[in-house]
């Protein structure tokens, strides 16, 4: 049986749940379909060490400050989980869960929505999947031969893991500093950190705060006419969040440059020299996951839906939501998503009524 509303948001995360809130403000009748078999979106599959860049006064959804995290200024993921499943409590919001939505169809005046548990028929969409669960890995030579462990970003969780091991991360980023970080200071890690470029680390007083104005600031001038100011990349790359800085400031996260191949036992720089390595840790970012709105048609470069403000180009009843600058600045944040669900939920609204 096809089970009828007048929005299907999809996707239970942070980038959901704001949408759920604009949604509900106007008494639009909607679902939110989760993958996850409980709440917290992919705050509950991250790293045992992982914090939050900003305090919790500077990371709340719209509606509800997130309470801070007793000891700690910056919150830790498991304090987001509980602050994502009191939000999504607080507000009643009908989130269905665990349902995997497999793909969205155009269905006449309506989108079709295809679930591992049945049809919805939809008046709009918005598809709020966020990224975590689409890891990339760089197509590098001789991944295939080497014979070590090698895994994503996603699958770390402890250093204790990789007790007595020789460990490769790969990646100038936040996960891979941090996760350098974390390693370098168990004993009995043998660290190798490679990047692409050498570490560009934002001054220490730069948080959250300062990069969702960065970015916010960014879209402003742009949407305007005036130049690029390079937003966040302007300031660098890597947050100076207290493990990355106390391992930079011991000397612990010198970084090496990426080599060109792995080998059977380890990696290559170009030089021809080597490094024997018992497991490889991509820490190579992600792409948006969209592989559900395959059937409408919209892909376009690197794999974006192209998009004014939220809103698809192609496509005026679905609406992308949290997947980064381009459905709204700072929007795969938890202080950034609040403004662009707002908006989702007007247009929604004005294409409705």
């Amino acid at each position: 049986m096809t089970r009828q509303t007048d929005v299907v948001v999809i996707g239970g995360g942070q980038a959901g749940l704001a949408a759920g809130y604009h949604l509900r403000r106007k008494k639009l009748d909607f679902v939110v379909l989760d993958a996850q078999g409980a709440p917290g979106g992919a705050w509950q599959h991250t790293w045992d060490s992982l914090h939050l860049f900003s305090p919790a006064a500077f990371s709340s959804l719209p509606g509800r400050l997130m309470p801070a995290q007793p000891g700690s200024e910056y919150p830790d993921a498991g304090h987001v989980v509980e602050y994502l499943s009191d939000y999504e409590q607080r507000y009643e919001l009908p989130v269905h869960r665990p349902v995997r939505v497999q793909r969205v169809r155009r269905d006449g005046d309506r989108l079709r929505v295809e679930t591992d548990d049945g049809v919805w028929s939809a008046r709009a969409v918005v598809s709020a999947t966020g990224t975590w669960w689409r890891p990339f890995l760089p197509a590098t030579p001789g991944r295939n031969v080497y014979a070590g462990h090698q895994l994503h970003t996603t699958g770390y969780r402890r250093p204790s893991d990789f007790a007595g091991q020789r460990v490769v991360v790969v990646g100038g980023g936040n996960s891979g500093a941090q996760i350098a970080a974390d390693l370098s200071a168990h004993e009995g890690v043998d660290l190798t950190w490679v990047t692409r470029r050498p570490p560009r680390f934002l001054a220490d007083d730069i948080d959250g705060r300062a990069l969702f104005d960065a970015a916010t600031a960014r879209r402003r001038a742009l949407d305007e006419g005036r130049g690029d100011t390079g937003g966040v990349a302007s300031l660098g790359d890597i947050v100076a969040v207290p493990p990355v800085r106390e391992a930079r400031d011991a000397g612990l996260l010198k970084a090496s440059a990426m080599f060109t191949r792995l080998t059977a036992d380890g990696i290559e720089w170009a030089d021809g020299t080597r490094a024997a390595a018992d497991a490889v840790i991509w820490c190579t970012g992600f792409r948006p996951a969209l592989s559900h709105l395959a059937p409408l048609g919209l892909r376009g470069p690197r794999g974006h839906i192209p998009t004014h403000g939220t809103r698809a180009a192609g496509e005026p009843r679905l609406h992308l939501l949290g997947y980064g600058d381009w459905t709204g600045p700072a929007s795969a944040t938890l202080i950034g998503v609040g403004r662009p669900a707002r908006d989702a939920a007007q247009q929604i609204t004005g294409l409705l009524t």
